[in-house]
């Protein structure tokens, strides 16, 4: 087997059961069996997708601010409480529960890393301003 060095903003990664590991075009795939590690540049909000909440039912998500600074926010899970607010400057990352709805808004331009299992992921418009 020959390796070669993987673009990883050029490409998404997937952690196969058994062991095996492929890398190919950056997308999220929901019906890809195990998991994915996906990493971008996000110049803006509508690159990070802010005005949505996005849910991983089957499994956590670890979500990295490699370089930049982002807020992660977490939909408030019982009626009357407020969003939760995660910093995250370059080289800290938060784990995100799992089927807990959150999102992403930016402080400057930013690299991110995420893996979680994507099978069931799902996107919901955020009616809050």
């Amino acid at each position: 087997m020959t390796v070669t060095p993987i673009d990883l903003f050029a490409s998404s990664v997937h952690l196969v059961q058994g062991g095996t590991i492929r890398a190919g075009k950056t997308a999220t795939d929901s019906g890809q069996d195990g998991w994915q590690l996906v990493t971008f540049y996000a110049k803006t909000d509508a690159d990070v997708h802010a005005d949505h909440w996005e849910v991983h039912p089957e499994a956590e998500e670890i979500l990295s601010c490699l370089v930049g600074k982002m807020r992660l926010y977490l939909r408030p899970e019982r009626p009357g409480q407020q969003e939760e607010e995660i910093r995250l400057t370059a080289g800290t990352a938060a784990i995100v529960p799992r089927g807990r709805w959150h999102r992403i808004e930016l402080d400057t331009p930013t690299n991110i890393m995420a893996i979680t299992l994507p099978r069931g992921s799902r996107l919901e418009k955020r009616t809050e301003t």
